[in-house]
Formats: C-alpha cells, structure tokens, sequence
C-alpha cells in the first residue's frame, strides 16, 4: 500500500524548486550510524538483527519527524519494489540487495533511513535544488531526536564509528545530483572531474555508487569525514558545487552564442524524436530527455515545465514502468511503454 501511495504523490526532490535548480536536482545529506554493544552488519546474528529493528523502529515511532513515516521491511518487498525505490533514490543499490533490514521513509520522500544497510542506520534527506543546509538543519534534527532513543557507537577522539573507515568521524556524505550537458557538449568534462579527484571529490553516476554516468547527471559527493565537523564538510563541499555550476553556465553560454544553430538542432531533434518515437529504451530516453530539459532550462523550449520533465524521467525507469502497468513487463515491453508515455505527456502539452 505505501508504494502505490508513494507511486501517485510526485517526490520532493522532483518538484524542480529550489536554488540553482537548473543544474543541481537535488541535494542530499546522510550520516552513518552504529549502535552499541552490537558488532557491524555483516557480523550479526538472526537475534541481534531482529534486536536492532525493534530499538530502531521505536526510536522512529517515537521521534516527531518520522513518528507517522513508512516503516518496509525489505523481507516483505519484491525485487521491483526494491528496484522501484532505488529508483526513486530512497534506498541504495546494497540495501536493495538485501533480504534483511527496513526502510523507514518520511510520506513526502525527503527523509529516508536505511536499517541494517552497511551500518546499522544510514539517515537520509533529500531535497529540491542547491539546497544542502536546509537537508542539514533537517537531518541534524532527526538525528538529534534518534539519539535521545538510541545509543550510537562513538569514540571521543575518532569521532562515530562506522564499518568502513572511510565513513569514521561524523559519518557525513554531501551530495548533489548535477545535469551538466553543456560541459559534456564542449568537451570540458573530463578536466572537471579530473580536477574533482585531487579535491577528494566522488563522481558517480545517477544511482550513486557503482553506476556510471548517464544523460549528462552526475551525482557528487564528499570522501573525507575525518578531521573535519559537519559544517566544514558541508561549506567545502558547498564551494565545489558552486564553481561546478559556473562552469555549466559558461559552457551553456558558449553554445548559445558561438554554436547556436547546432545546438539548438540537437534539442529540436530529442523533442522531434520523444514526441514519434514508438520503441525506446531507458539510456536513449534519459539522453534525450536531458536534452529536452537543457532546452527547457536555456529557454529555448517553452510549455513544458521542469517539475513535469523530471517526473517523465524517473516514471521512464523500468520499475516504475512496470509500476504504472500493474505488471512484470519484458524489455521490449518497457521501450514500448516508455515511448508511449513519453509521446501522451509532450502531446498533451502546447510546446513551443
């Protein structure tokens, strides 16, 4: 039932508001966090395993920002269900491998906690836009709210103690999901991410670790929790983005003015093709979406709004495919479907 509610309701993240919102769709803020006296995930018994889930589910009942959320245990979802959050960026691809653990997730999708993931909570929100602090203030409050609840595992000088010593010290991962075609179209791309590395900078791709790139969205995030405090992580990590976004407006700027004619053939075609196509599978259609969106972002192509576009381009994603059809569908019966509900949402539009 909480999927086909979550299957009506558009995401927040998805509304296409907030600052920058043209180029970052959204931003997000998660914190890795243990119990004591439990060893790490893949050191638990059956026992402790169920122990956790119930401390946890109490704490979540009990806290003022989660106390009416969704609590799914991942031993009642299907692979699509799974598939069908994963998508929707609730849950990771290693908790969507999992037969154990829960997902406690807010109604309106911005806050979403991963039980018996790699740690025993991953606490997540995720927001519209450039919108780092406001995930902040949030997350900071759940936070704060769980642990009054619960015992989190936390060493005086290493700071909380997480199973990959990576994630050790505030257990914090900033990230933003970017669209930056115009970087990819000039080329500048490659320098942008090799310039990233040395500043300890991820780049990953739309589902985050594991994934590569896809129609130009980038999602990236910080690496180092150690030695720094939350709010340092987050205005370093808030500098990167920003000159990021610059960029992406320059290069946006330089197609406009010396490559126009190319580049405005390039849009027109993705819509000319979106609008006839009869068969399209997911990578051709997040392509050409991104650059219909880049359209719509520059101004070049009117009636459609941005919060309608990104909606197409996770309601495009086979598992909510499958969703809308109320049934399994092979591949060719997606790139079917995906074609079909591309062609009725632009047709029902006056684009300009």
């Amino acid at each position: 039932m909480a999927l086909e509610e979550l299957l009506k309701s558009p995401c927040e993240w998805l509304k296409g508001d907030g600052p920058d919102n043209d180029i970052v769709m959204s931003s997000r803020i998660r914190l890795a966090r243990n119990l004591n006296g439990y060893p790490f995930c893949t050191k638990l018994s059956k026992d402790e395993e169920k122990a956790i889930m119930e401390e946890v589910h109490d704490a979540t009942n009990s806290s003022e920002l989660t106390k009416k959320a969704y609590f799914l245990l991942s031993e009642d979802l299907t692979d699509l269900d799974k598939q069908f959050l994963l998508e929707r960026h609730l849950i990771s691809m290693d908790h969507a491998g999992k037969r154990t653990g829960a997902t406690c997730l807010s109604k309106d999708e911005t806050i979403s906690i991963m039980i018996l993931e790699e740690d025993h909570l991953r606490l997540q929100i995720l927001n519209s836009g450039f919108s780092l602090q406001k995930c902040w203030d949030v997350i900071n409050r759940v936070d704060t709210q769980l642990e009054e609840r619960l015992s989190f595992a936390f060493h005086n000088t290493l700071g909380y103690l997480t199973a990959c010593p990576t994630n050790v010290g505030t257990g914090l991962r900033a990230s933003c999901m970017m669209h930056l075609p115009s970087l990819v179209m000039t080329k500048q791309i490659n320098k942008v991410l090799q310039a990233l590395v040395k500043l300890n900078i991820a780049a990953r791709g739309l589902y985050g670790e594991g994934t590569e790139a896809s129609g130009n969205f980038f999602q990236f995030s910080n690496q180092v929790t150690l030695g720094q405090n939350e709010s340092e992580i987050i205005d370093s990590f808030e500098r990167v983005i920003r000159q990021i976004i610059e960029n992406e407006r320059e290069a946006r700027k330089t197609l406009t003015e010396k490559k126009q004619d190319r580049f405005f053939d390039q849009i027109w075609r993705s819509l000319g093709v979106l609008k006839s196509a009869r068969l399209i599978n997911s990578k051709e259609a997040t392509s050409l979406l991104s650059m219909l969106r880049l359209g719509v972002d520059a101004g070049i192509i009117q009636g459609l709004e941005r919060e309608r576009l990104n909606e197409l381009l996770i309601f495009c994603q086979p598992a909510h495919l499958q969703k809308l059809a109320q049934r399994n569908l092979s591949s060719s019966e997606r790139d079917k479907e995906r074609a079909q509900l591309i062609r009725k949402t632009l047709r029902s539009l006056d684009i300009l």
